[in-house]
């Protein structure tokens, strides 16, 4: 019988060290498809956006110089509006069009799209309340004096406010570098935060909404909301030296995704979020944002063998994806 467990045990070791060599291929092969397909299109259509950013560029840039000159002196007051006051107000103006659907389930063609069918119809009012508190202490006790400390941080590399306006290749670059750094960092410490010794004191309080809704991506424990949420957005921009256009967008382009995977509604032409509403099911899947970490460790198994990675797609119609593609009936115990 040792025998045979000594010998069952040294199969299982090349089959684990297989499985990991497999998934290091996988992922290789499609980080370099994408790579060989995005080299391929590289010129065609950076061709045509500079032709776009070319001639714009230098109404962009004339109204940009008349912003230094209105707070000439007072950078930093421009610093504070495009880096916080303008990401804020999309997130919050998206999050009140989506709070709407949520408390009232109208109106109908976009309620429709709802993921997980009979949750949050309408949603706790109660429980929302206290979401929303959380969520405001969060973003004006927390990240705000964080995104004002990064002003003096930035000007160590370069003042933020600088006349000059960054060209369009610089800024592509730009966002795929805050891009792939806030994958890492966000699928770490994302990771780190569902270990059976922080879950329960952190990260448990993020996860009481199974089911979620936009407003909710900020709702979650002080320390989450430093080390999650902020400081993997923030890392990008300190790295590069970025000018405050660069940190406006990124800023923005981050809060609105974010929103749009937590929203629990798969709208056409949006991106999808299937992968981060499982995580919120599931809690032990999907812990990444483009989910190429999860791949590569293996994070997303489960999640590939359901409907809900089926649907893991670009709405491209007017049909629900919840329809079109139906969960298996339930069956009957």
């Amino acid at each position: 019988m040792k025998g045979e467990a000594g010998s069952m045990q040294h199969n299982e070791k090349p089959k684990q060290e297989g499985h990991i060599w497999g998934s290091m291929r996988r992922t290789a092969f499609i980080l370099g498809s994408g790579l060989l397909l995005l080299v391929a299109f590289w010129n065609s259509v950076t061709w045509h956006l500079q032709r776009f950013w070319g001639a714009s560029g230098y109404f962009w840039q004339a109204q940009w110089e008349k912003l230094l000159s209105t707070f000439e002196g007072m950078e930093w007051m421009l610093y504070f509006i495009g880096a916080i006051q303008v990401p804020g107000l999309l997130f919050w103006s998206f999050n009140g069009l989506l709070l709407v659907v949520d408390t009232t389930g109208k109106p109908n063609f976009i309620s429709r799209y709802r993921i997980q069918v009979g949750k949050n119809e309408p949603v706790d009012a109660e429980k929302l309340r206290r979401s929303i508190r959380t969520v405001l202490f969060n973003q004006y006790m927390i990240s705000l004096p964080m995104v004002v400390l990064l002003y003096p941080v930035l000007k160590l590399w370069g003042n933020p406010c600088r006349r000059e306006l960054p060209t369009f290749h610089w800024f592509l670059l730009e966002l795929t570098v805050f891009t792939l750094i806030e994958e890492v960092l966000f699928y770490y410490s994302h990771r780190l935060l569902h270990h059976p010794t922080f879950y329960k004191k952190i990260h448990k309080k993020h996860h009481e909404w199974t089911a979620p809704i936009g407003v909710i991506s900020f709702y979650a424990h002080p320390i989450e909301h430093v080390v999650s949420n902020t400081l993997p957005v923030m890392v990008g921009p300190i790295l590069m030296g970025s000018h405050l256009s660069s940190i406006t967008m990124w800023f923005s382009l981050a809060l609105i995704i974010t929103t749009i995977s937590h929203c629990g509604y798969h709208l056409p032409f949006l991106p999808s979020p299937e992968f981060h509403d499982y995580h919120h099911l599931k809690f032990n899947q999907c812990y990444g944002v483009l989910g190429v970490l999860d791949h590569l460790h293996g994070t997303d198994t489960l999640f590939k063998q359901t409907k809900a990675y089926e649907r893991h797609i670009l709405l491209l119609g007017l049909t629900p994806l919840s329809e079109s593609i139906p969960d298996p009936p339930k069956k009957m115990e």
